[in-house]
């Protein structure tokens, strides 16, 4: 029996799909652990997966963004960061590529000793690491520990190509386009994140491995085995690596149950006399954006027939409180922090989304075709391939107003759902269990001698 240990950084929206994928390697014969922090015992539980505690980055993210306890730095940070959303595209990922460095390459030394305590321990045949956990696939290459990446983002976040860099969209929506003097500054500011992430990284294994090859660039650093990515095979995706097996599940989601009755409820309030549903819900960070969650609902509900469910995080308040939103018909709208998405999904005719890769490819799993409204980090790569394959439209939410957006959901609710029948095929052909047999398959045995 293989024993497998599963590392995620402090971020529900990651250690979620990953405790998926450790559940399918356990139903298929491994000893699974989930590593990660105290806080996400939950997901460990419900997956039937060993614990371990680690701790790999400041950052965190329990389920909520504005409510996750953390430093006072890591916090200010979050606020400059959703404050930059709200001035397009290049400047949150100009944003984003100055807190890189903080946020993904924190204490790199002691995650290593970290990781060779709890490895002393354990003695794991292989672990399964995330793709931006970039402390730790530094630590397992010092190590020598065999392990498998899995990429929880587009594809693209392994830059595979010299013009390729981390941060920088490989592509674009058609209705976000920055100006050419905006993408080279942010060009630019790739590429210096890239040389000072390689230098950072070629140091610590001088410190900690100098026998260790260095690598060439820090974010191509991945597992020579296997790289798992949480995505469909798109055929217009850049290369993957070369050398790792790649292997697309499509999605990496458990099969979505009914929801529990309260939610069932509200289910079928709101969908009396068949009217349809629409789901709206930004993610665990940008569900702080609540003038973008207003103007969407106000859309829809002045715009089309639908009902609404909306996952508000924090800003519940902000949005009871607007005229349009309060005087809605009780059987039309319903505002709650936190939604399951997975259960209610096969219950909507439509959902709007940010773009994020579990939102994407849960809808292609249930079929459900989206509004897509890019703020940051991949999303405007998924934007475009939403579009590309027919699995729903896109808008800039920064210059969103209700007509637009009720006149997109009003699109994608009367529109084919062709392409979307056959993209929940595709991405049902795969899944967890498939990853999980094939790492089992590809990852080799940990050899007696290994220290």
């Amino acid at each position: 029996m293989a024993r497998v240990v599963v590392i995620s950084p402090p971020f529900r929206s990651h250690a979620a799909p990953l405790s998926v994928l450790g559940a399918a390697l356990r139903r298929a014969g491994a000893d699974v652990s989930l590593a990660c922090t105290s806080a996400f015992t939950d997901l460990a539980d419900s997956a039937g997966l060993g614990f371990l505690e680690l701790t790999v980055t400041r950052n965190a993210n329990h389920g909520i963004a504005e409510r996750t306890a953390q430093d006072d730095a890591e916090a200010a940070r979050l606020r400059e960061f959703l404050d930059a959303t709200t001035e397009g595209a290049v400047p949150a990922l100009l944003t984003q590529a100055r807190h890189r460095r903080a946020d993904m390459l924190a204490e790199p030394d002691r995650v290593l000793r970290d990781l060779r305590e709890l490895d002393r321990r354990v003695r794991p045949d292989w672990y399964v690491v995330d793709q931006l956990s970039y402390p730790v696939t530094l630590a397992l290459h010092c190590l020598g520990l065999p392990y498998a990446t899995f990429c929880p983002g587009h594809p693209s976040y392994l830059p595979a190509g010299p013009d390729a860099f981390f941060g920088l969209p490989y592509a674009w929506p058609d209705t976000v386009r920055p100006d050419p003097a905006a993408l080279a500054r942010l060009r630019e500011a790739a590429a210096a994140n890239d040389t000072a992430f390689t230098e950072a990284f070629r140091a610590a294994v001088r410190r900690n491995a100098p026998r260790r090859p260095l690598p060439e660039r820090a974010f191509t650093l991945c597992s020579p085995h296997a790289v798992v990515f949480n995505y469909p095979a798109f055929p217009w995706l850049p290369a993957a690596p070369t050398g790792p097996r790649a292997l697309y599940t499509g999605h990496c989601g458990p099969e979505p149950g009914a929801p529990d009755p309260a939610w069932q409820a509200v289910v079928d309030r709101l969908t009396t006399g068949g009217r349809p549903l629409v789901l709206v819900a930004l993610g665990t960070f940008l569900s702080a954006r609540h003038d973008v969650l207003r103007t969407v609902t106000e859309g829809i509900l002045q715009y089309t027939a639908a009902s609404v469910i909306v996952a508000a995080g924090d800003r519940v308040a902000d949005l009871t409180r607007a005229p349009v939103l309060r005087a809605a018909p009780h059987d039309r709208l319903h505002i709650a922090a936190t939604v399951p998405q997975q259960a209610l999904l096969p219950c909507v005719a439509a959902m709007v989304h940010h773009g994020g890769n579990n939102s994407f490819t849960e809808c292609l799993n249930a079929g459900v075709p989206a509004l897509v409204l890019p703020f940051s980090s991949d999303q405007f790569a998924v934007a475009h391939d939403a579009e590309r394959a027919g699995a729903g439209r896109s808008l800039d939410p920064n210059t969103l107003d209700p007509p637009t957006a009720g006149a997109a959901v009003r699109a994608l609710l009367s529109g084919d759902r062709t392409a979307n029948d056959a993209l929940r095929e595709a991405v049902r052909a795969r899944g967890p269990r498939w990853a999980a047999a094939e790492l089992l398959h590809r990852m080799p045995a940990r050899p007696p001698s290994t220290p």
